[in-house]
């Protein structure tokens, strides 16, 4: 007898549940924007001129978090499955390279950072795969293409030894995870990515001792982001 009491209650309780937002998923399409946090780093290749040049022993790449601000636009294509835009401003998240000398000068110390500022323009395109609405809570998995501009880019700078120069386009796969959290008068959307560059972005010079020991560098990104949808 308790126990149906206890079942009897429960339902009562789901029952009187408000569900917020119940026809949000209707929309043929919607908008939002874009809060997030960043760490951004390169993943380079080794030249040849590496190994037969001791003037550098050790060059590692290393970064720091920066800012997203961002605009949101998603269409609906079926009941599991959106289109989505997302243009964002990344700001910070300076990237840089490590290095230890061997053959250096009499003025130049062992250990070299050189630090690469960057401020990109960035253009994801993703596909979203929605799970079931439970309540007011859902999880989402995304995945698609992503454009980056550099407006930092330093591959037309003149040539300096200290230089590495850095292209200004760059071309990514980006997958992720996220929920929706609907609120009443707005979706609450939390969401982590994995940002993996396929472009080359390396404008190589041997003349440029910090930049000829490596052959291709690569972007990484792992992204935290919360969209606020109408």
């Amino acid at each position: 007898m308790l126990l149906l009491l206890v079942i009897v209650a429960s339902l009562k309780v789901q029952a009187q549940k408000e569900i917020n937002r119940p026809f949000h998923d209707d929309l043929r399409y919607y908008f939002g924007i874009t809060l997030g946090y960043n760490s951004t780093f390169l993943h380079p290749t080794k030249s040849s001129r590496f190994l037969q040049d001791d003037s550098i022993l050790v060059a590692q790449p290393g970064s720091s978090g920066g800012i997203t601000l961002g605009l949101l636009g998603t269409a609906r294509l079926s009941d599991r499955f959106q289109l989505r835009i997302n243009p964002q401003l990344i700001i910070g998240g300076a990237k840089y390279f490590s290095y230890t000398l061997g053959k250096r000068l009499a003025t130049e110390a062992e250990e070299q950072r050189k630090i690469l500022p960057s401020t990109l323009v960035s253009l994801p395109i993703h596909f979203k795969f929605n799970s079931d609405r439970i309540d007011n809570f859902r999880v989402y998995l995304l995945g698609g293409v992503r454009f980056d501009k550099d407006l930092s880019s330093n591959s037309t700078a003149r040539n300096a030894e200290d230089l590495i120069k850095l292209k200004g386009s760059d071309f990514a796969l980006e997958g992720g995870i996220g929920c929706n959290l609907f609120l009443k008068f707005v979706t609450i959307s939390p969401e982590i990515k994995f940002t993996y560059g396929l472009s080359n972005i390396h404008a190589r010079d041997e003349t440029l001792k910090y930049s000829s020991v490596f052959d291709k560098i690569q972007s990484r990104m792992i992204s935290f982001s919360i969209h606020f949808e109408d």
